[in-house]
C-alpha cells in the first residue's frame, strides 16, 4: 500500500504554489523559512521528483508539480469540508440525517415529512436525495445514507425493514383506449400494446417483465423512461398503456384523464417500508423520521391494496 502524503507538507506546498516565494509562504503560514524550505525537500524527496524551480526570489511550479497541484487543491477542498462537518457536530443538537428514497415516494411523502421533522429537530442537517429501488441498499450497506423508503428486501437480507404500505401494480391507459371503453382487459390484446414503462432499473420495469413472462405474455413495443412525469403525459396523449400504482397516478385518475384497470386475477403487489442497516439501533431522529413516514403513508397512501386500491377498478 502507497504511503499517504503528509499534510502539512501539502500545507506548505500549497502556499508556495499560490504566493510563488518561500518567504511569502512562511509568512502566511506563520513558519520560518526553512520550515518552508525543509517541508519542499522532503515532499520532493517522497514523490520523486522536483515540484519548483527557483528564478531568483521567484518560485515557479516544474510539470510535476503543476500535476500535483491539482490533485493538492483537491485534497485540501475534501480535507476543510471534513473539517467543517465534524465541526457541524459539536455544535450542540446538530447533527446530519441522511435519506434515500425513489422520487415517486419522495414527491407523495417528502414535502409534509420534513415539515414535520424539522420542527422536531431544527438544528439537524436533513439530506433527501432521490435513487432508483436498485441502489437503496448498496447506499445504505456503503453507509453513504442512513435511512431509505423502499420495498422490502429479501429474508436473508442484512438491511432492516420497518413496512408502511403495501400496492398493487394495475394498468394505466386513456379513457378512449379500447380497454377502458369496454372497461375491461382484452388479454388476447394485451401483447400487441405499446407499453411505457419506467426505466429497466425501477422495481415497476422489473416486476412488469416477470409478471408477463409468467403470464405469457410477450411486450412487443416497449419505450422506458427515467421520468415518470413523461409517461404520464404520454398516456394522457393516447400513446401507449403502462403499468403502475393507482398512487403514482392519484391526480390523473380523480380528474378522469387516466383510467386504471386491473392486471387480473394474479396481483402484483409491493410491500414498501424504511430500510435501514440492522448493525445498529435508529437514532431518536432515525425513529422521529420513519415514525412520521408511517403517519403521512397512512394517510396518503393504502395499506391494504384488496381494499383501497382496486376499488372500483374493472376486473379482467
Amino acid at each position: 500500500m502507497e504511503a499517504l502524503l503528509d499534510s502539512k507538507q501539502l500545507r506548505a506546498y500549497l502556499a508556495l504554489a499560490r504566493i510563488g516565494s518561500f518567504t511569502g509562504a512562511a509568512r502566511e503560514l506563520g513558519l520560518s523559512q526553512s520550515a518552508i524550505s525543509h517541508a519542499m525537500k522532503s515532499l520532493e524527496l517522497d514523490v520523486g521528483c522536483r515540484l519548483v524551480e527557483k528564478a531568483g526570489k521567484k518560485v515557479f511550479l516544474t510539470q510535476a508539480g503543476e500535476q500535483l497541484l491539482f490533485h493538492a487543491e483537491k485534497i485540501q477542498r475534501e480535507m476543510t469540508s471534513a473539517r467543517q462537518g465534524l465541526a457541524s457536530l459539536g455544535v450542540w443538537g446538530q447533527f446530519k440525517l441522511r435519506v434515500a428514497a425513489p422520487a415517486s415516494i419522495g414527491q407523495q411523502v417528502r414535502p409534509t415529512v420534513i415539515r414535520e421533522f424539522r420542527e422536531s429537530f431544527p438544528k439537524c442537517v436533513l439530506t433527501v436525495v432521490e435513487l432508483g429501488s436498485s441502489a437503496l441498499q448498496e447506499q445504505l450497506r456503503s453507509r453513504r445514507v442512513d435511512l431509505a423508503i423502499g420495498l422490502q428486501p429479501l429474508a436473508d437480507s442484512p438491511v432492516g425493514f420497518r413496512a408502511l404500505f403495501e400496492d398493487e401494480l394495475v394498468f394505466v391507459t386513456h379513457p378512449l383506449h379500447s380497454w377502458a371503453q369496454a372497461g375491461r382487459v382484452d388479454r388476447s390484446s394485451v401483447a400487441r400494446q405499446n407499453y411505457l414503462l419506467h426505466h429497466r432499473a425501477s422495481s415497476i420495469a422489473t416486476l412488469a417483465h416477470d409478471y408477463f413472462r409468467v403470464e405469457g405474455w410477450s411486450m412487443p413495443t416497449v419505450t422506458e423512461f427515467n421520468s415518470l412525469g413523461a409517461i404520464k403525459e404520454l398516456l394522457k396523449a393516447g400513446l401507449g398503456v403502462s403499468i403502475l400504482a393507482p398512487w403514482i397516478v392519484r391526480k390523473e385518475l380523480a380528474e378522469h384523464s387516466l383510467v386504471a384497470l386491473s392486471l387480473g386475477r394474479r396481483k402484483l403487489r409491493r410491500r414498501w417500508g424504511v430500510l435501514y442497516w440492522q448493525d445498529r439501533p435508529l437514532s431518536s431522529a432515525e425513529e422521529t423520521f420513519a415514525g412520521l413516514c408511517q403517519s403521512v403513508t397512512e394517510q396518503l397512501l393504502p395499506v391494504h391494496p384488496e381494499r383501497k386500491l382496486n376499488e372500483g377498478l374493472p376486473s379482467v
